[in-house]
């Protein structure tokens, strides 16, 4: 028969929300949550939502404490699952726990490991994605595999968008997870990562944060939609070009599959009611949206034909 977890969780955002949700309402028991601690008492955070349901809770920087550690042992923890937290989980609290610790990232593995990798899939042109749960071990994203799910990238996909669709396709993840570990530790899945294929994406944006228009009108267009988290603020911020003596982000832009015949990349041309087209390598790009003075603003009330966008930082090759 399955037998209660004793389950200690380390979470922030939604998806930890979630995930406190589920074992709130669920049959293990929550040893304690591991947060960022809140100064707003009314926001609907872990922290907040852990404390008024009565749950004991530690600032999220006791992950990397060898006395917690050794008090999550001495509390008999089975499972230590860690949902949407970026600080990064010592091996003492790891084997503090009894079956082990297991992580919920958003990205398919060997191969997308790391920070913001739903950016990262959309800035490589990715059309699938995946979201992970896998054992934790002394080296980020590298331990056994346990569930995966497959998400298809739509083309009209945006970094908040496709985490959006990982959490709804990861929570149920964490709840095959702990179904298979009250079973015992040997009825969940560990399926070894080919290191050979592992790729590790860091937390820095690729190509400084800058556009450059003469890339393919494809490569504008997926890094503007990868750093596109509305309404909430992107990890890699608003992508940039420079008109002028002026830095100015792209924050909407979509392609057109309309040749320029021969425009330098960077020419603005003509606007429309959605839009103000600007040149790349191969093809027009609309733009619907840029930013400047620290405000979002129609493309049409910033750029005018005939004007140059260049890039605002050395060119570099995307991918």
């Amino acid at each position: 028969m399955p037998s209660p977890l004793r389950v200690l969780l380390v979470a922030e955002e939604s998806a930890g929300l979630q995930t406190l949700n589920k074992l709130m309402n669920g049959p293990h028991e929550l040893v304690g949550v591991l947060a960022s601690p809140t100064h707003q008492s009314k926001s609907a955070t872990v922290w907040n939502v852990a404390r008024k349901h009565g749950i004991t809770v530690w600032p999220a920087e006791h992950v990397r404490d060898p006395a917690f550690a050794e008090q999550i042992a001495a509390r008999q923890v089975d499972l230590l699952l860690n949902v949407h937290s970026l600080y990064v989980i010592k091996g003492p609290l790891i084997a503090a726990c009894r079956i082990g610790a297991y992580n919920m990232h958003p990205g398919p593995l060997p191969h997308y490991a790391g920070l913001n990798v739903p950016s990262w899939a959309i800035y490589n042109g990715e059309t699938q994605h995946a979201v992970t749960v896998h054992e934790m071990t002394a080296e980020i994203d590298a331990g056994t595999i346990a569930y995966e799910a497959r998400i298809p990238i739509e083309p009209i996909e945006t970094g908040f968008s496709l985490m959006a669709k990982c959490i709804r396709a990861g929570v149920p993840l964490i709840e095959q997870l702990l179904e298979a570990a009250a079973q015992g530790a040997d009825a969940i899945p560990r399926i070894p990562q080919d290191f050979s294929r592992r790729r590790y994406f860091g937390r820095k944006a690729p190509n400084a944060g800058q556009i450059e228009w003469d890339w393919a009108a494809a490569d504008v267009v997926n890094h503007v939609r990868a750093s596109d988290y509305a309404p909430f603020v992107s990890p890699w911020g608003c992508p940039e070009t420079r008109l002028g003596a002026n830095v100015i982000g792209i924050v909407k832009a979509e392609r057109t599959g309309q040749p320029h015949d021969g425009m330098s990349p960077g020419t603005v041309g003509e606007s429309t009611d959605r839009g103000t087209f600007v040149a790349a390598a191969d093809e027009w790009v609309l733009v619907r949206k840029v930013r400047m003075d620290d405000r979002n603003r129609n493309a049409a009330d910033v750029l005018t034909p005939g004007q140059f966008l260049c890039a605002a930082a050395p060119a570099m090759i995307p991918g």
